[in-house]
């Protein structure tokens, strides 16, 4: 990943946007080709010096089949979204400005391993669901549905685990730009009702000379 300085994120912004995020893409190079899953992850940053990334598959996914040749990859998206250059005071300026893209994305490197174990996986499903309950006002828990119907479920599953070797993050968020363009793309995207956009470039702020 290209990452210029004034966009690359620091270890606690990459540990926060590990320890936040939702879904990933799963890609691993295999002897069919590559293949990408799309699949909730949770972060244990006990496993390893990075960690590991933790998640399930359907068995009928053909993906966990197929050994990765190499390191497989997950990547992982924060907040993203279109900027206008009519939002910029620089435009009114001198005009010379452009629309572009903000974002923050990781990509995440690492071993993966399979876990065809029920305990492994039942242990799973139990911490992907209290981290997205657990802002819900009435939080569903696994033993709310009937032990038999959720045995059946978790053979329906497979684990995976990516024992993260390496991290590549960046949060291009408007930080080259002057402060006064800075501040017209938090009212652009709060506009927008992009709230989250909003308050990520916020807090990114200029970069500093």
């Amino acid at each position: 990943m290209y990452v210029p300085e004034h966009f690359a994120m620091d270890d606690d912004a990459v540990h926060g946007l590990l320890a936040r995020h939702g879904a990933g893409d799963l890609v691993t190079a295999t002897a069919q080709g590559l293949l990408v899953t799309m699949l909730p992850f949770v972060h244990d940053p006990a496993l390893g010096d990075h960690g590991s990334l933790l998640g399930h598959v359907a068995r009928n996914n053909e993906h966990w089949r197929h050994p990765a040749l190499g390191d497989a990859l997950v990547i992982l998206r924060g907040p993203d979204a279109y900027v206008s250059p009519s939002w910029y005071a620089s435009k009114t300026e001198h005009g010379r400005v452009v629309p572009t893209w903000n974002y923050v994305t990781a990509h995440v490197y690492g071993e993966l391993v399979v876990h065809d174990d029920v305990d492994w996986v039942a242990g799973l499903v139990r911490r992907l669901t209290e981290k997205h309950e657990a802002g819900l006002p009435h939080p569903w828990d696994v033993d709310d549905a009937p032990a038999p119907y959720i045995a059946g479920q978790l053979r329906a599953i497979v684990g995976v685990e990516l024992r993260i070797s390496r991290i590549e993050a960046k949060a291009k968020l408007s930080q080259n730009r002057p402060a006064a363009d800075i501040a017209g793309v938090v009212a652009g995207a709060r506009s927008l009702g992009d709230d989250a956009m909003a308050e990520a470039v916020e807090q990114a702020g200029p970069a500093e000379n």
